[in-house]
């Protein structure tokens, strides 16, 4: 294979740094990380500064500067824009997807054939069948693959889940969960995201199932727009999902995408014995009281902050899967189920009725 211009500029030096054969190199996990952009780059900053026994040995971005500079900027020794390049060049035990969406399922079946373990951000891909032909390859190929749903590691949510597990508060009864985002993101995005189902309240519908320990079987959707250019590319920008699980017990997911006082994340598990809420992370305890009443700093700004630890937590948990030959916990049909999720309540929303899961996978509950 032919290279490109920003591999062969790099991979001269790439080679001389991954060919040391010391017994200290031998036992990194080497990482490839595929897509230069905000989240790829906090990956790439957690594994070289943060997880002593890995390090990221190559990027790739399709756009050669971001390659360029993110490589620079993290010391990193190979860059590319070809995702096939740093596949079959840069000896990578594992690769971090983090590129566009509708590249994800390609990479994947790639590094699947090539016998080098995954780690993608969510959604695996738009499309039933595509992510379902994926998960397939990595079976195949005997491949470890997780799905970043990073909200599993944060430590609010994992009180959340043992308090349940635990049975203090009883048989779970109702859960709520609020997810709204400090600021809309720009048309363009919206129009490529798959829209709020599945942009948004797809970790919403994860931690549903993750925090009651049960599938969902039927969503009710409802929404509205309030900008009007969400409305003009047939999108919503406030949703409630009302959810019922096997159990019988029921939810509410209440997403929005602009919230003017900051990043709104709570939840609350409402059991027969008692309850468990948990709160917005702040980036201080201050409270000052005036004549014009209590106030506090906003929470703190956006996923980013909010969930850096719940990503740190997420890497190391996939480093040590493929260091002790481990399942992920996050494997790829738990990265599936919460698209199918996505299209029930897309459906739900433009039927105007409840919609049983069952009616876009008749496989699950």
């Amino acid at each position: 294979m032919q290279q490109d211009p920003v591999t062969q500029s790099f991979y001269k030096q790439a080679s001389s740094s991954l060919q040391l054969g010391t017994s200290d190199v031998s036992k990194l996990v080497r990482i490839g990380v595929i897509g230069c952009g905000r989240i790829g780059q906090l990956h790439i900053d957690n594994i070289n500064s943060r997880i002593a026994n890995a390090q990221v040995v190559c990027v790739s971005d399709f756009i050669p500067d971001a390659a360029t500079q993110v490589a620079k900027k993290f010391h990193v020794p190979m860059a590319c824009t070809k995702h096939e390049d740093l596949l079959d060049h840069a000896k990578v035990d594992a690769v971090i997807v983090c590129s566009p969406t509708d590249t994800h399922a390609q990479i994947i079946k790639d590094a699947a054939k090539r016998g080098i373990h995954v780690f993608c951000e969510k959604p695996i891909d738009t499309q039933l069948a595509v992510i379902r032909d994926a998960i397939q390859t990595t079976q195949q190929y005997g491949i470890k693959f997780m799905v970043g749903f990073q909200r599993r590691f944060d430590r609010n949510f994992q009180r959340v889940l043992e308090a349940r597990k635990s049975g203090s508060l009883g048989d779970p009864l109702k859960l709520t969960l609020i997810s709204r985002d400090p600021a809309p993101p720009p048309i363009e995005y919206l129009k490529q995201s798959g829209g709020i189902f599945l942009d948004q309240a797809i970790h919403d519908f994860d931690m549903a199932r993750f925090l009651m320990g049960e599938d969902i079987v039927e969503i009710y959707a409802t929404g509205f727009a309030r900008d009007p250019k969400v409305a003009e590319i047939g999108d919503i920008d406030n949703a409630t999902c009302h959810v019922k699980f096997q159990s019988g017990a029921i939810g509410i997911i209440d997403n929005a995408r602009e919230t003017r006082y900051g990043y709104d994340q709570r939840a609350e598990l409402f059991g027969s014995k008692g309850t468990i809420s948990i709160d917005n992370d702040f980036p201080n305890t201050a409270r000052i009281y005036s004549p014009n009443g209590l106030t506090s700093d906003p929470p703190l700004h956006f996923f980013m902050e909010r969930y850096s630890k719940a990503y740190l937590e997420e890497m190391q948990a996939f480093i040590r899967c493929l260091q002790e030959n481990k399942s992920v916990p996050v494997g790829g049909e738990e990265g599936l189920i919460p698209v199918v999720y996505s299209e029930v309540a897309k459906k739900s929303f433009h039927e105007n009725r409840p919609v049983r899961v069952k009616e876009i996978d008749p496989s699950l509950p």
